[in-house]
């Protein structure tokens, strides 16, 4: 296990060094195949023979997977639709200059074999760009003499598609003109392209846009934006270009929390927080650019939330300005749902922002439920679309996001899906295609997440197979009445924390857990009211003389954990013996149950003021994380374990459980004739439903998570240490993983079981992606030999009727006329 540990360290600092030392931020975004084509189309000006960003026709004559293709797989190792636009644009950038033949042969066997299948699975929900980039590119292919056919669907598809948008004058993002590129040099216009550059001489920040542009204008603005593209991307170009470096760092943060490697580079997190958070504090309020909403949205959202969980005093007022923005401007939130396939991967994390809201956020209740609406709406629901859907491990991660609440998910968990997903690397959506992270394929990144995970693994299988031989030493699992739940007990523990992998703690808490469950069995169900009086007694005193049989069980195993965690307080503080305050939480819980106890033997029913009292007691969530918290790196003061002093999140954490554990066993205890909260409402109110007291309890529960929430992450509102809150946040995950949707404490579901297994016992399941191919016999050093290039604007001069009746594809003439009338620059190939 120390072998384990000083590897994975070396690791940890091996990865710091690529990452966050000294290291270009977009060498961490992934290359765009099909814009990198582009670039290398763009002739010299000195000498038009020659491609003028060489190192972009380098990069594509070194990148041809093994099966033919350009571009990214999916999250199998597969070609989406996304490979056949980069796989086109790639051959024709190697046709234009003569060079590569043998992978040109390459990439037309794939477009032969794959095409038709790849294009046929989009037929019932072709994106909109794919539509209007993939005809576009078939034609170009066509004027350099490669043949490709292929679906004319796809040509029929585009003309419904400008008649709406452009005739019709619906509105759609990204604009038409941000693909330029689809459109034949001699139909663009110049001014239109002046009119509609970005400062920084780019339209609309895409490369391959402006690489058109440059060569059907000659625009010296264009011209200076890809020199320093080029020179900022050497080995290939973005999607988009620029990025925003803190966007990046942001998500990269973001992204290695996901794995679960957040301890190992808490200083380097801790550094992009801070100067993002101080840019924040600095921003104005001005409208944003509706071509910059997706990126400044995704930005804000990601920002604001791990800002809040990391204890910055992110306040309603600063939110509004982060990342609440939007739902102020009909015209964006309009523009957001027109186009929310688009914008899906953005309000994943707007949804993802407003699982730490506080109370009074308004704004941010009204982001969740806009986000949510809008993320229901993009996960296709006919079952050929989900099965051959380009994005569906994308929409697999929305469906978890929508189906379990943040809450309920157990962080250890969380990072084993994160770790396996197939589209791990996906950020934001671009034009036409998602921005990437590169780094997630870098081997030792995600060897260093397997590592981790698996020696975590490790620790977990040791500690439980402690906790299951001292829970049989002790006879509680052969009680012979209740539950036996040793390994649902330190599962919960395990995975719903993130505590030092030598830490004692968990221990601590999954034994107090097993007796808490054995306790409260015998309290509820085996034990007469003789035997819990004596039990009850005996705990006050401390003193199990007279007690036999399950109570003296019960009293020997609780008297041996206590005494066992006094002496270790004592050992590692070396000050006053806190042994009392240990047993007085103890006491204070098993006569909560003996209270509960007396009420239901007796058929009397408490108000719910007496109910709520004694109910957040003998849940025992304090009786968990009190004692326990003692033992966390910064220790919890001995003075905040008196039970008059309970700290306002520790009093939440003992109210929302039981509420959450009410709801779901409601009807079990109203056959046997107990008292719910539930149950005490519909009385209370005699015309109310069930449902009514339900949506009573709920409503009680989403306030108080709120007030717990914002008790847990802000830094200054307690004064408690961070430990000590977000060990209770771990203890409420828990709760609300087992009292989600059922009782699953009390229950085998195979979910649970699975869950289990996955968290202990089955390793981490990672697929790599095929690798490209590196060694390009064809490719030479330097273009000497090249034909002359001739210009695009009389390669398009053979787009003619002839070759569109030979697709069969003629356009009605009121298509013909409708294109006639189009503005110049949106007559993009239109036949």
């Amino acid at each position: 296990m120390e072998h384990s540990h000083a590897y994975i360290k070396a690791l940890v600092q091996d990865v710091k060094e690529n990452i966050f030392l000294d290291v270009d931020h977009y060498t961490l975004i992934a290359t765009s195949a099909y814009d990198t084509a582009w670039l290398a189309m763009v002739p010299d000006n000195s000498d038009p023979s020659q491609p003028m960003f060489e190192s972009c026709l380098n990069w594509v004559l070194t990148n041809q997977n093994q099966d033919g293709f350009w571009g990214e797989c999916d999250g199998h190792g597969e070609p989406t639709i996304e490979c056949l636009t980069a796989t086109v644009a790639c051959m024709v950038a190697l046709k234009k200059w003569n060079v590569g033949q043998k992978m040109i042969g390459r990439g037309m066997a794939f477009i032969r074999a794959n095409a038709e299948n790849l294009v046929e699975e989009i037929y019932d929900s072709c994106p909109r760009w794919f539509a209007i980039i993939f005809p576009a590119m078939l034609d170009l292919a066509h004027a350099n003499g490669l043949d490709i056919l292929i679906h004319d669907f796809m040509y029929a598809r585009r003309i419904n598609m400008y008649r709406e948008e452009v005739v019709e004058k619906h509105q759609y993002y990204p604009p038409l003109l941000s693909y330029l590129e689809t459109s034949p040099i001699c139909n663009i216009d110049k001014e239109a392209v002046a009119k509609n550059l970005c400062q920084d001489g780019s339209l609309f920040q895409s490369p391959s846009a402006t690489a058109q542009a440059f060569m059907a204008t000659g625009n010296k603005q264009c011209l200076a934006y890809m020199q320093s593209l080029v020179q900022e991307c050497p080995n290939g170009v973005p999607p988009t270009y620029p990025i925003d470096e803190q966007l990046i760092k942001l998500s990269m943060a973001n992204q290695i929390q996901k794995l679960g490697l957040g301890e190992h580079f808490n200083q380097e997190i801790q550094q992009v927080l801070k100067q993002v958070y101080r840019n924040y504090m600095n921003q104005d309020s001005r409208p944003k650019p509706i071509t910059s909403v997706a990126s400044k949205l995704y930005k804000d959202s990601l920002a604001f939330r791990l800002l809040r969980m990391h204890g910055y005093n992110v306040s309603p007022r600063t939110s509004y300005w982060i990342f609440c923005w939007f739902l102020h401007d009909e015209g964006i939130k309009d523009h957001i749902q027109k186009n929310c396939e688009f914008f899906s991967s953005v309000m994943l994390n707007v949804h993802k922002a407003t699982d730490l809201m506080f109370p009074g956020e308004y704004e941010v209740e009204e982001a969740k439920l806009f986000s949510r609406n809008l993320l229901e709406k993009s996960i296709p629901m006919e079952p050929k679309v989900q099965m051959n859907y380009p994005f569906l491990d994308f929409h697999n991660l929305i469906k978890h996001e929508l189906r379990f609440p943040w809450l309920a998910r157990l962080d250890h968990l969380e990072h084993r899906i994160w770790i396996e997903e197939k589209n791990n690397s996906a950020l934001w959506m671009g034009k036409a295609s998602f921005i990437r992270f590169s780094i997630l394929d870098d081997d030792k990144l995600m060897k260093l997440a397997v590592k981790n995970y698996e020696f975590r693994q490790s620790i977990y299988m040791n500690e439980l197979e402690k906790i299951k031989r001292w829970s049989k030493f002790w006879g509680l699992t052969e009680m012979g009445f209740g539950r036996e739940k040793t390994t649902y007990c330190y599962f919960a523990v395990a995975a719903s924390t993130s505590l030092p992998h030598d830490s004692d703690v968990r221990i601590m808490v999954a034994k107090s857990a097993v007796i808490i469950t054995v306790a409260d069995d015998f309290y509820d169900s085996e034990g007469s009211l003789d035997q819990l009086e004596k039990l009850t007694d005996a705990i006050q005193r401390w003193d199990g003389k007279g007690l036999s049989g399950y109570g003296r069980t019960i009293f020997n195993v609780l008297d041996d954990l206590v005494r066992e965690m006094s002496a270790k307080y004592l050992k590692e503080q070396r000050t006053d013996d806190i042994t009392n305050s240990f047993q007085f939480i103890w006491y204070e819980t098993f006569n909560a149950w003996f209270t509960e106890a007396k009420w239901n033997k007796s058929g009397f029913i408490p108000s719910t003021q007496e109910y709520l009292e004694t109910g957040m007691i003998s849940i025992a969530t304090h009786t968990l994380v009190l004692p326990c918290s003692c033992f966390l790196e910064k220790k919890l003061p001995k003075m905040k374990l008196n039970p008059t002093q309970n700290e306002t999140i520790t009093r939440l954490l003992m109210i929302i459980p039981r509420l959450l554990n009410d709801i779901q066993s409601y009807e079990k205890e109203m056959k046997e004739g107990k008292i719910n909260m539930v149950l005490l409402h519909m009385k209370e109110n005699p015309e109310a439903k069930i449902e009514d007291s339900i949506a009573y309890v709920k409503q009680i529960i989403n306030q108080k998570k709120k007030e717990f929430m914002e008790q847990t992450l802000k830094d200054d509102i307690n004064g408690l240490p961070k430990e000590f809150r977000h060990f209770h946040l771990s203890c409420l995950k828990v709760f609300q993983m087992f009292f989600d949707s059922s009782n699953g404490y009390d229950s085998t579901t195979t979910k649970m079981l699975q869950d289990i297994q996955n968290a202990i016992y089955l390793p981490i399941q990672v697929k790599k992606p095929k690798p490209p191919l590196h060694l390009i016999p064809d490719a030479p050093k330097r273009l000497r030999t090249v034909a002359t290039y001739r210009h695009l604007d009389q390669r398009f001069n053979h787009y003619n009727v002839n070759y569109a009746s030979k697709r069969n594809i003629l356009p009605h003439k009121k298509h013909q006329s409708m294109a006639m009338s189009m503005p110049l620059s949106f007559k993009l190939c239109f036949i």
